[in-house]
């Protein structure tokens, strides 16, 4: 037999595909055979894979340039035997590897999460009998037999199939269980119209059917699927990228300025000793020991944050990503809809009415003419909704969590549209009792249902069903009054295809007396029925989602959806809820999709607005070329089949209620509301946390930038070095965490989602910001070398000189934390009070200087000594005009940036 992932089974009628695979319908495979066919083909389930071990990715964690130089840092300071600074650096390190390899453990349970959809039992024929038997025993030959509630075992082609639906969305993405059929599709049909197809991990929610194995394992399109997840590479976030480029800059800088001022110190003629511990004192002076720390508690804060506002991050630097995201791919059901159908237009006696309210909590009116029905409802209307009720398998009940449906969502649809009119369900149920019924087939399109009379009337047949099928079994329609009159054919057809046209599905309602019959039949309602109206229902969008893609488009994002439902209603949906504002949509089929060559979608994607009745390679596709154009991209999913795409994007968002466990694996965050307006949220929270990261690194960067200066100065000068090594760690660690953290706490800054989205390809500092850090820097160096050269000059101690130059960098890196509360306006723009922390942070460091300045011990470890008022106000003095320069300087380029913007 041929390779069975190779053929196309959907387009092969059922005797062949039986031949093909030599079985049969009636007994099955013999059990030696399918023993054999075990051994070819082997077991139905996932094959693992492997991957790197514990302690290599634990080790990877530390392969970063930033965390060499923190390594580098603690090696240095253990050299010059200052071991409790040396042992907090190693610390952060240790810190940020066992983070980042806790998170990455989490990831790699995705395969295993796949695996777990394939086990559970099937049913087939074996040997001419009937048996249960593990699903992961199946061949391809093996005939499976389904009922309601099982989960597809394996691919099947299905054989003989009565009344059945099957849940697919997570496969392929469509929003209502799919009608299946036993009649071969044509060959080139997507995967989500190959309606005589079951496929692995989907569940039967109605109906029976026989179907043949086709493909086991690796070789089912979840199998497909899980090879993808495989070889598709995560992204390193922007973040992540812009800090390793920055921290190799930053290494190559470090290691350049201590080799110039050690070459510089040898041609002045000072021994490689002493200029070997000079440039050492350059080196860590010049790193940011508290960059890694702050970036990891900047993020957890936002991560915090985030999980405030429905959002739960799964790997840090997702945080900052989405505030660099510059689209977002959507999928549509239960993400921007409610996943919920809804009744949403009527029609009754030619007479259209509007349905008030979303999803199954019966709350809305019905509008005609835009106005709320009064008094009694017309006949017409009340009987095309109690023909909705009768004709009908589901309930619709109010739990804990809300109202709910048991059974299929579109009938339960037509429960809350007459619980909506006034009609009492259980009432109408219990005055019409069942009689008989004819279940709905697909082959026939109609339920029927033979009611029983109230108050001794004549038993009635409510019909429900296709349009243009019932249209055809009817000779005449029921006026508003409930007079019958001529049927109108095309007005009923120009009402339905306005109504489809809107994305919705619509079902047709009509009735016959029926006296004295008790067991229906076909040929009853063959004809003579009377039309009672069509209702029109669809998965209607989120309110707070339309508001939320306002907004993110107001932002400079754009929104595209991305779904395997039925291009109709994708476009309908893409409409209300604003993707292209007030224009229409532009929308490109999966069939269109498979026939577009690379050039061509690259040019076309920027236009396009929805992509539906997609399939899983299509979406790694669609973020493949959206990256590629540079974009920063977040997709969002909640099936099997949005894993890979999940995983390639630059943030994969899952759904936490209704998304599966391989998608919530291979997502980045997880949504607990399933809302597209979380998503906006936690793009605005992300935005807020790389606005903090980037306050942080303007404000460090002045005092590495100075020390480094000062050092070098003193080397060019050939003076005593104005701070020790020891001295310079005290200021790095003290102040990044209690001046620079305090940062991570800012609150997001007014119009922070009016703006566009950064370049993904611009720099973590801007040209201006680079320019500040070396104005602050070059600050630093002249009150700090010039204070210490002028208390020498004047007597003073060199601890003291010293103690002076320390407290400067301090001080004026105290006084410029509050001009980087914002980094473009003053702090009052920002308020004044919406962070105490930098308060608390600062009188802290206050008490902790005059400790380090007075304290006899203190001056025994870190070779200060007591300085008197004068200098204080140097000190201070220093601190505010750091303070005034730079408030001036950013409301001189104010009006240049607002001219830019």
């Amino acid at each position: 037999m041929a390779d069975p992932k190779t053929i196309p089974w959907h387009a092969m009628g059922a005797d062949e595909v039986l031949r093909t695979l030599s079985t049969d319908l009636g007994t099955g495979l013999a059990d030696e055979d399918a023993r054999k066919r075990l051994l070819e083909y082997g077991p139905n389930q996932l094959t693992a894979r492997k991957g790197r071990g514990p302690v290599l990715r634990f080790l990877l964690q530390i392969h970063q340039p930033l965390i060499y130089i923190l390594l580098a840092a603690a090696a240095i300071t253990a050299f010059l035997q200052e071991w409790v600074d040396s042992g907090v650096i190693f610390g952060v390190v240790l810190v940020n590897a066992i983070v980042g390899f806790l998170q990455e453990s989490k990831a790699l349970n995705a395969l295993a999460a796949l695996a777990r959809t394939m086990s559970s039992l099937a049913v087939v024929l074996r040997a001419g009998a009937k048996r249960e038997i593990p699903a992961s025993e199946l061949v391809p030959g093996d005939i499976v037999l389904l009922q309601g509630g099982d989960k597809v075992p394996a691919d099947l082609r299905l054989l003989a199939v009565k009344e059945l639906r099957v849940e697919e969305a997570a496969l392929t993405g469509e929003s209502v269980a799919v009608e299946k059929r036993q009649v071969p599709v044509d060959e080139g049909a997507m995967l989500a119209d190959r309606l005589d197809m079951g496929y692995a991990s989907t569940l039967v929610t109605y109906g029976t059917a026989t179907g043949v194995v086709t493909a086991t394992g690796d070789g089912t399109e979840v199998g497909r699927i899980s090879q993808m997840l495989t070889e598709t590479q995560s992204l390193e976030t922007p973040l992540t990228r812009k800090i390793a480029g920055f921290s190799k800059l930053l290494l190559w800088a470090i290691l350049g300025m201590a080799g110039v001022a050690f070459l510089v110190g040898l041609l002045r003629g000072e021994s490689a000793l002493s200029m070997f511990m000079a440039a050492v004192a350059l080196a860590v002076g010049a790193i940011p020991e508290g960059l890694p720390a702050a970036v990891t508690i900047t993020l957890a804060i936002g991560v915090s944050r985030m999980a405030k506002r429905r959002a739960i991050i799964r790997k840090l630097p997702a945080v900052e990503t989405l505030g660099s995201t510059t689209i977002i791919c959507s999928d549509k059901t239960g993400t921007l809809t409610e996943n919920q159908m809804t009744v949403q237009a009527l029609s009754a006696g030619c007479v259209e009415y509007a349905v008030e309210g979303a999803g199954y909590d019966p709350t809305g009116a019905l509008l005609a003419g835009g106005r709320p029905l009064s008094g009694p409802l017309p006949t017409a209307l009340e009987e095309c909704l109690r023909a909705g009720v009768l004709c009908n398998e589901s309930r619709l009940e109010k739990k804990e969590e809300g109202w709910r449906i048991q059974g299929d969502p579109t009938e339960g649809a037509l429960l809350v549209s007459a619980r909506k009119a006034g009609l009492d369900l259980a009432a109408e149920e219990k005055a019409r009792p069942r009689l008989d019924v004819i279940a709905f087939e697909s082959e026939r399109q109609y339920m029927a249902v033979l009611a029983g009379g109230p108050g001794g009337a004549p038993p009635m047949v409510y019909v429900k069903g296709a349009v243009e099928k019932l249209l055809g079994m009817c000779d005449d329609s029921l006026a508003p009054s409930g007079q019958r009159k001529p049927l109108e054919r095309e007005k009923v057809l120009a009402v339905m295809e306005k109504m489809a046209s809107q994305g919705m599905r619509v079902l047709a309602f009509a009735r016959k007396e029926m006296p004295g019959l008790r067991a229906l039949g076909h040929e009853d309602i063959a004809g003579g029925l009377t039309f009672l109206g069509l209702q029109g229902m669809i998965d209607p969008p989120r309110k707070e989602a339309i508001e939320a893609v306002a907004v993110c488009r107001k932002a400079g994002i754009r929104v595209v959806m991305i779904t395997g439902d039925h291009v109709v209603t994708a476009a309908a949906i893409a409409k209300q809820i604003g993707l292209s504002g007030d224009s229409e949509p532009r929308v490109m089929a999966g069939k269109q999709l498979e026939a577009t060559d690379d050039a061509t979608l690259d040019a076309q994607i920027e236009g396009i607005s929805v992509f539906a009745r997609v399939v899983p390679e299509q979406k790694l596709r669609l973020v493949r070329a959206l990256q590629s154009r540079g974009h920063v991209a977040a997709m969002t999913g909640d099936g099997v089949n949005d894993a890979p795409a999940l995983k390639r994007a630059d943030i994969g968002v899952a759904m936490g209620i209704t998304g599966t466990e391989v998608a919530k694996e291979a997502a980045d965050m997880v949504l607990t509301d399933d809302n597209f307006s979380s998503i906006k949220a936690a793009v605005e929270e992300g935005r807020g946390v790389f606005d903090n990261l980037v306050k942080f690194i303007t404000w460090t960067l002045p005092t590495n930038f100075g020390e480094g200066l000062v050092i070098l100065a003193a080397i060019l000068v050939g003076t005593a070095l104005p701070i020790l090594p020891v001295q310079i760690l005290w200021i790095n660690m003290t102040t990044a965490v209690l001046l620079g953290l305090m940062l991570a706490f800012e609150a997001k800054e007014p119009g922070i989602m009016a703006r566009p989205p950064r370049d993904p390809k611009t720099p973590i500092l801007t040209g201006t910001l680079i320019l500040r850090i070396v104005y602050v820097g070059v600050i630093m160096l002249a009150v700090a070398f010039g204070l210490f050269k002028w208390e020498v000059l004047n007597g003073r101690s060199v601890a003291e000189a010293r103690t002076a130059a320390v407290n400067v960098f301090v001080f004026v890196e105290l006084f410029y934390l509050f001009n980087c509360r914002s980094l473009k306006h003053s702090m009052f723009h920002v308020g004044l009070w919406s962070n105490p922390w930098v308060y608390v942070g600062s009188g802290v460091m206050i008490l902790l200087q005059l400790l380090f300045t007075y304290l006899p011990v203190m001056n025994r470890l870190f070779h200060s000594a007591p300085i008197g008022g004068v200098v204080w106000a140097w000190i201070l003095g220093a601190g505010v005009l750091t303070y005034v320069l730079i408030e001036v300087e950013k409301h001189w380029r104010a009006p240049v940036t607002r001219a830019r913007a």
